[in-house]
């Protein structure tokens, strides 16, 4: 099962632009905007990891009931 890194770059990725979002937010004084990205930025990830999770487990799922 070849499965590619770009999913964890793209996370990693997306954390390091919220972090840094964040940062610059705070040090403006605008700490409720940067709270507001902080949290879309976890929604998004969240959703790519239940997406990720769904695929896992239809693989899992064909494995072992041997469906295509």
């Amino acid at each position: 099962m070849p499965y590619n890194v770009d999913a964890i770059f793209q996370i990693a990725g997306i954390g390091i632009i919220v972090a840094m979002m964040h940062t610059v937010l705070k040090q403006m004084g605008k700490e409720e905007y940067a709270h507001w990205v902080t949290l879309i930025g976890f929604v998004v990830v969240l959703f790519m990891v239940v997406v990720l999770v769904q695929d896992l487990f239809q693989t899992i799922k064909n494995v072992f009931l041997f469906q295509s």
